[in-house]
């Protein structure tokens, strides 16, 4: 399957985190490909977004957030779980989308059956993917060992929409917005 390239990353990022569901996340890790189907995203946009981590501007933290689309961004949260994100949009203008879950078949996911195939919440994505702060400000890619391919097609009816997990710091205005997607 095709390697998903930095003109797919530099859109909207509301569309890359909708877009992104269906498609396949691949790892190399110590020789062994490692892969899964992303079923849920959160969407982080601009300066604006009080959730985002780029809200407060340019820190040594974020700086990766105003860099090149498709280049990865790995953060530690609770100072135990990592967290996997990939810069969209244009050159800073700090935006990326937070890969929260994963199924490792598809088969469930194409049937509608339940599947006890999942990796669910953005520190067990990282731990089952064995990523870690090694790969932030690295660009998804073979080189990387770490891409995303074109998977399999969601209907966009399938696709539910609610608010982001762990944000009501925010404030009603950016915790309330719909900007997690998942199948």
């Amino acid at each position: 399957m095709a390697m998903l390239g930095r003109k797919f990353f530099e859109r909207d990022t509301i569309k890359v985190a909708r877009e992104l569901l269906g498609k396949k996340i691949i790892r190399i890790y110590r020789g062994k490909r490692i892969e899964g189907i992303i079923t849920e995203t959160e969407a982080y946009h601009g300066t604006g977004d009080k959730a985002s981590h780029a809200s407060r501007g340019k820190t040594e933290r974020t700086k990766v957030m105003f860099g090149e689309a498709g280049t990865i961004y790995i953060y530690l949260i609770y100072g135990m779980h990592y967290c996997l994100n990939i810069v969209t949009g244009k050159k800073d203008f700090p935006a990326a989308v937070l890969i929260r879950a994963l199924e490792t078949e598809a088969k469930p996911l194409l049937s509608g059956l339940a599947s006890k195939n999942l990796v669910v919440g953005p520190g067990r994505v990282c731990k089952f993917l064995k990523i870690d702060k090694k790969l932030n400000e690295k660009e998804l890619s073979k080189k990387t060992k770490l891409w995303i391919e074109e998977g399999i097609e969601i209907n966009p009816k399938k696709i539910k929409k609610s608010p982001r997990i762990g944000v009501d710091y925010a404030g009603p205005t950016w915790s309330k917005k719909l900007w997690r997607f998942s199948v």
